[in-house]
């Protein structure tokens, strides 16, 4: 297709009005030459992920964790980007810098936060066996994942889901409960881990690729949650003063908690949420894991929000510092500027201005996962039209 044959972005419409507010931050409306590292970003790159999620939305494909609507300019946006083949980074910069708006969000509180998480890889037993000791277990049938926004009522916490029990809904058993036995008897394992401690990081990072003692490896994707509130461990143990706030990663909580068995159980059980998988027999060994939107995430590109603020398929640009294998030449952190797409959620990404980015599959990837906990700037691109609400 030559250069004049192919279909030119949507015409920019006027910018969005400034400081539109959302839930607990406000926006600053920008201009792209304002983002840092724009221009050097890969954006054809960037197109490809963001025009796979388009796909997706106007198909309207199942969502494993839902989000709210996008909205009408979104869905235009999207139809836009479907009827366009850019060919170069060029190409994909002028659709988007025709198509979108970007506004600094500043939250009220604090600058946004930014964390890293992965796809474990696990060695396991489809049996129980020595060396394989503790379950992942599927989602229960009793099991009801109340709407978006939606609690349990009476609960002593918010719930977000619930057990059906007869004609009512009771509260789930937490943690403790199921690894207690509350569970037992209903033939829920799927395959059986070496320890609690991996099933609880493979937990919180929501997949899993596992290599089973008779040579196959299967995929565990997100199924479902008891519904009680996420508490991070990491952070009571900064309370507590067992690891450093300086220190916090992956690797030192895994140590932490495989080093002090005796305490480990109590401070896992602290976090009284319990994620339940499935294997996914459709992923292909090249496909990354499937995220909150419905499709395979992409390192480095594929994001998780706060789905009760923003939609599916938004892009966000990033400015921040990131660490490098081994360290990096300059020490330890080289720097985050680039865009991403919102193609995933996560009990602990709450707020406007809290972020997860997904750095890929394997232990390099944890690494580096494990040590992204670091303030920076957050860029929302809001497609040309939006009205007040946010996308």
């Amino acid at each position: 297709m030559s250069p004049a044959e192919r279909p030119t972005p949507p015409e920019a419409s006027p910018p969005l009005p400034e400081r539109r507010a959302i839930p607990g931050a406000r926006l600053q409306p920008l201009g792209f030459e304002t983002l840092p590292g724009w221009g050097a970003d890969d954006l054809l790159a960037a197109f490809r992920v963001f025009r796979a999620g388009a796909a997706h939305l106007l198909e309207r494909g199942a969502e494993l964790r839902p989000a709210g609507a996008p909205n009408a300019p979104l869905l235009a946006t999207c139809r836009a980007a479907l009827a366009t083949e850019p060919r170069s980074t060029q190409e994909a910069r002028a659709f988007f810098e025709a198509s979108f708006a970007p506004a600094e969000i500043l939250p009220l509180t604090e600058m946004p936060f930014f964390t890293g998480y992965f796809e474990p890889l696990a060695e396991g037993s489809i049996e129980r066996s020595p060396g394989f000791e503790a379950p992942i277990l599927a989602r229960p049938a009793d099991l009801v994942t109340l709407p978006q926004g939606d609690t349990l009522p009476d609960a002593e916490v918010p719930l977000t889901s619930a057990r059906r029990v007869a004609d009512s809904l009771l509260p789930y058993p937490d943690r403790a409960a199921i690894e207690d036995g509350a569970l037992a008897g209903q033939g829920l394992e799927l395959v059986w881990l070496k320890d609690r401690v991996e099933v609880f990081i493979i937990q919180v990072q929501g997949s899993a690729r596992v290599s089973l003692t008779d040579g196959r490896t299967v995929r565990l994707r997100y199924a479902g949650r008891n519904g009680w509130p996420y508490t991070s461990i990491g952070r009571l143990l900064i309370e507590q003063g067992a690891i450093a706030a300086g220190e916090m990663s992956l690797e030192a909580l895994t140590s932490w908690l495989r080093d002090h068995p005796g305490e480990a159980q109590a401070v896992m059980r602290r976090n009284r949420s319990y994620v339940f998988f499935a294997i996914d027999e459709a992923l292909g060994s090249e496909d990354g894991p499937i995220g909150g939107a419905g499709l395979p995430l992409t390192p480095g590109r594929s994001m998780a929000i706060d789905r009760g603020i923003w939609s599916y398929g938004l892009p966000f640009f990033i400015d921040l510092e990131k660490p490098l294998p081994n360290g990096g030449p300059d020490g330890r952190f080289g720097r985050w500027q680039r865009l991403m797409i919102a193609q995933d959620t996560g009990s602990a990404i709450v707020g406007p201005g809290r972020v997860d980015l997904f750095f890929g599959s394997g232990p390099a990837a944890g690494m580096l996962a494990g040590r992204q906990r670091h303030h920076g700037r957050l860029f929302v691109l809001q497609p040309r039209g939006s009205v007040s609400s946010p996308p």
